[in-house]
């Protein structure tokens, strides 16, 4: 048996073994790395370990860290009573709102992971305090980022563009920014529609003070005594129509108004001033001067503890270590993958195929996998190559066929091991992480075993280019 067969098998034991025995699959992968990496591929600790992801560690350490002070010190409640304010409280245009935010980040230039890690952390606080689906706030997001993620003017565009002109491949950068977003877009619609997003609609609008609903004749619904003006609101309300109830209201902070005719809802501190300062002055960090994501938000996380010491005491033990574990312990063992040359030995046999309509197909599905637990625009750059001979010979329409790759690598970012399902998975507050994890890989899994086909059969098939 190769060494990269007996690689690939052992994946599949790690994904077996985490899933009857619920042991953290990263520490599960550590192992595996360790016992692949010196016993098949003869890799010692320092080659092992070039395949850890030091800068995603940081992301998802810095980013959690931060937002861990925001909830704290309550700036994602105000940014939350905001945003139910600039939709005049429709909650169900939220999710709308977060796919068109980060669709716009990754459009102008923002790297697809920044840009959720800025999005994701807002948007899932808005979903749990709405009860919202984390699944369908969280995949709106990361889809949202791969809308906008191959605009010409963008990071993954840009790479695509310009490894096509290398490769001297004929190309579109209109058609491939238009086949992410119309793939993103159509699936997003789907999500919305089965993930609850017409229970949204029919829930009315809400009030962003105390997360009591409004029927369409402008009436607000809220249980008598348990409403946010008491004090103590752990009520619950009900939209006309909508067959279930809305979240309930939270008890309310000496630090918060209750709003009223007002509607000032929770008040700005200078905490959560200096807060909303931080998380401005990120996106500036990382959008205008192309900083580390992780890194800068590890410092203004720092400078917020050292003036406000009280709100971010426990946000360290907030940080969403098991998902550290987790992704950077299956990363690291795709990065002996790597190493080891398994996932080229894979691509050459697929590329080596004499059909040139199978081989396209199977190209964009070894994309979809492997992204779903590795770099998205790094995939792209080994499989564009060996695409090359067969696009040569004219049978396979090389505009098409480059589409086809940019979304099977990119959609299934929403995988947990990829750094936007990462993030996503360690933004969520308040939820059951064990079942929301299941949840993404198991949405990660369909999107790996759909959508490669359609993009196959919607843009290769037909010869575009």
């Amino acid at each position: 048996m190769s060494p990269e067969l007996i690689s690939i098998l052992v994946l599949v034991v790690v994904f077996v073994i985490a899933t009857t025995r619920s042991v953290n699959m990263g520490a599960l992968a550590f192992a595996a790395a360790f016992g692949v990496g010196t016993l098949v591929a003869d890799l010692d600790a320092d080659g092992i370990f070039a395949g850890f992801p030091g800068d995603l560690f940081v992301v998802l350490v810095g980013v959690t860290y931060l937002f861990a002070i925001a909830r704290a010190n309550g700036t994602t409640d105000w940014l939350v009573h905001a945003a139910v304010r600039l939709v005049r409280g429709r909650v169900a245009l939220i999710p709308w709102v977060m796919f068109a935010l980060t669709g716009a980040l990754t459009a102008i230039g923002a790297v697809s992971p920044a840009a959720v890690a800025i999005v994701a952390p807002i948007a899932l606080s808005f979903a749990t305090r709405y009860s919202i689906s984390p699944l369908l706030m969280g995949t709106m997001v990361v889809h949202g980022a791969q809308a906008g993620g191959f605009s010409p003017i963008s990071i993954y565009g840009s790479i695509v563009n310009g490894i096509v002109e290398r490769e001297n491949l004929p190309g579109s950068e209109v058609g491939l920014f238009l086949a992410s977003l119309v793939a993103n877009l159509l699936i997003a619609a789907v999500l919305f529609a089965l993930l609850g997003g017409r229970k949204l609609w029919a829930r009315g609008a809400v009030t962003p003070d105390d997360g009591g609903v409004l029927g369409k004749g402008g009436t607000e619904h809220t249980d008598s005594g348990t409403g946010a003006g008491s004090g103590t609101g752990t009520g619950t309300a009900t939209a006309p129509g909508a067959g279930g109830t809305a979240p309930a209201a939270v008890a309310v902070r000496p630090d918060q108004e209750t709003g009223g005719a007002e509607g000032m809802g929770v008040r700005l501190t200078p905490a959560r001033i200096a807060t909303l300062v931080a998380l401005v002055a990120l996106v500036v960090a990382v959008l205008g001067f192309d900083l580390d994501a992780g890194l800068t938000a590890v410092t203004l996380a720092v400078v917020l503890s050292t003036a406000w010491p009280d709100d971010s005491r426990r946000a360290v033990g907030e940080i969403a270590w098991s998902t550290v574990l987790l992704i950077c312990g299956v990363l690291t063992y795709v990065g002996v993958l790597e190493e080891m040359g398994t996932i080229t030995w894979a691509g050459e046999g697929v590329g080596g195929i004499g059909v040139p309509l199978l081989a396209a197909v199977l190209l964009c599905y070894i994309g979809a996998i492997v992204s779903a637990f590795a770099s998205s625009v790094g995939i792209m750059g080994a499989l564009i190559p060996l695409a090359v001979p067969f696009l040569a010979q004219g049978e396979i329409g090389a505009v098409g066929m480059i589409a086809a790759l940019a979304v099977s690598a990119t959609v299934v970012d929403v995988s947990p091991f990829s750094t936007n399902g990462a993030l996503v998975l360690a933004a969520a507050p308040d939820v059951d992480r064990d079942r929301f994890f299941r949840q993404l890989m198991i949405y990660g899994g369909i999107v790996v075993a759909a959508v490669p086909a359609l993009a196959w059969l919607v843009l290769v098939v037909p010869g575009f280019g």
